[in-house]
């Protein structure tokens, strides 16, 4: 498929797809007249490498754990101390982030049971 096509699938620009290629984190082949051509298995891998940035990882860290997302493959023979202090520290922070979701979300839950409760109760009987 085209790049045209790709953005709209997986709900992305042309441009960002572009500047993902320009990051190594898309991969695609090319006619022979040149044009990008995206395999379908592309779309799965846009939608996660978007998650990945929302979730707050760079595009440099995403570069090295992408292919284990989608291969199940892990390239650890290169990895560096550094890199592995980085990778470290984005799952500390993502752990955190989980923790506060999780309690923001029930915190939410609670708000939402008080609220059905108050709304199904019986009305106060009014005085005479």
């Amino acid at each position: 498929m085209r790049i045209g096509e790709l953005a709209d699938r997986a709900g992305a620009s042309p441009r960002l797809l572009r500047y993902y290629e320009e990051q190594g984190l898309l991969k695609p082949e090319r006619s022979a007249n040149g044009y990008r051509e995206y395999d379908d298995a592309l779309v799965e891998r846009v939608r996660q490498i978007r998650s990945l940035l929302d979730s707050g990882l760079s595009t440099r860290t995403i570069r090295e754990v992408l292919p284990c997302l989608t291969s199940g493959q892990y390239h650890v023979r290169g990895a560096t101390p550094e890199t592995l202090a980085a990778l470290e520290h984005e799952h500390r922070q993502l752990t955190d982030r989980v923790e506060c979701l999780s309690r923001s979300r029930d915190a939410v839950g609670a708000y939402l049971h008080a609220v059905r409760s108050l709304r199904d109760a019986p009305a106060p009987a009014e005085a005479c």
